[in-house]
């Protein structure tokens, strides 16, 4: 029988810019960036006043080489009451990385977002969900750093992510770490998206909102949905050269999504990860995965 209880769900958003996306690589040199038209604070303006102003208070997963140049956003992050979070210091797969490059990466993020926020981060979210089945290690990788939890499995099956037959909720995936898995609502013996990103913009919002609720109702689970600053920015600079499929997946609706997200932070009540995954009233299931 499904759950009437109301039931808070986490927002999330990656702090990165539109010339890191990954799937950008092969056009972008990292070499490049600092040559790039920066957009990421005047979106992060945007998202913060549209959350100001329905007194929600979210995620924020944020880049290392974002914090270093934008400390100001960093600190007015922490200081209206969201939660700082780190998503690595320069957008790099997890699957691209040795173990020593990985602790390297993610031991810089955290203490350079540290020192400049002054509160710790507990949290950390891989690029691209690039942490699966080939790379478990960097599980001990992040809690030999000191994060609590990590949001970086997505149980589905994708071209470029996923771990389809990991667990749909949140589980203590080592002795000191939780790993909290993107949203995704069981149809069918498969695991559909239903968390943002792409998926958010393609489908139509009465479906992904119906998603989410099904989540909340029948799983009596809270949903973690995220989406990045660039997906409300429509005049973004156009990237040449980029395939059709890779073209589309970046650009598709990107007009509705600001419209769409103010519709979702209507219809849901919104938290932090820190407050729904780490308190101690929540006792997550215990998967180890190895």
């Amino acid at each position: 029988m499904c759950s009437t209880l109301p039931i808070t769900n986490a927002l999330t958003i990656d702090v990165e810019d539109y010339f890191q996306v990954s799937a950008f690589a092969p056009f972008i040199r990292r070499s490049e960036w600092d040559t790039r038209e920066c957009r990421v604070e005047r979106n992060m303006d945007r998202i913060l006043a549209l959350l100001d102003g329905c007194g929600i208070h979210a995620t924020f997963f944020t880049l290392g080489w974002i914090a270093e140049r934008y400390p100001k956003l960093v600190r007015r992050i922490v200081d209206e009451g969201h939660e700082l979070a780190s998503h690595g210091y320069g957008h790099e797969r997890v699957s691209d990385l040795s173990a020593q490059e990985f602790f390297q990466d993610i031991q810089r993020a955290k203490s350079l977002l540290e020192d400049i926020a002054g509160v710790p981060v507990q949290g950390y979210r891989a690029p691209s969900f690039s942490i699966g089945e080939s790379n478990l290690w960097a599980l001990d990788s992040l809690e030999r750093v000191g994060h609590r939890y990590s949001s970086s499995i997505y149980p589905i099956q994708h071209d470029h992510y996923g771990m389809p037959d990991a667990p749909r909720f949140a589980h203590q995936i080592r002795e000191k770490l939780i790993e909290v898995p993107l949203t995704t609502l069981r149809v069918f013996n498969r695991n559909l998206p239903c968390s943002g990103g792409g998926f958010f913009r393609l489908l139509p919002y009465e479906l992904s909102r119906w998603m989410i609720k099904q989540v909340n109702l029948c799983d009596a689970e809270p949903a973690v949905f995220y989406f990045h600053p660039w997906e409300i920015d429509a005049e973004q600079p156009q990237i040449p050269g980029l395939g059709l499929k890779t073209r589309f997946r970046h650009y598709v609706n990107i007009r509705h999504t600001e419209q769409r997200f103010s519709r979702l932070l209507q219809d849901f009540r919104w938290g932090r990860m820190d407050q729904i995954f780490l308190q101690e009233s929540c006792q997550p299931v215990s998967v180890v995965i190895n």
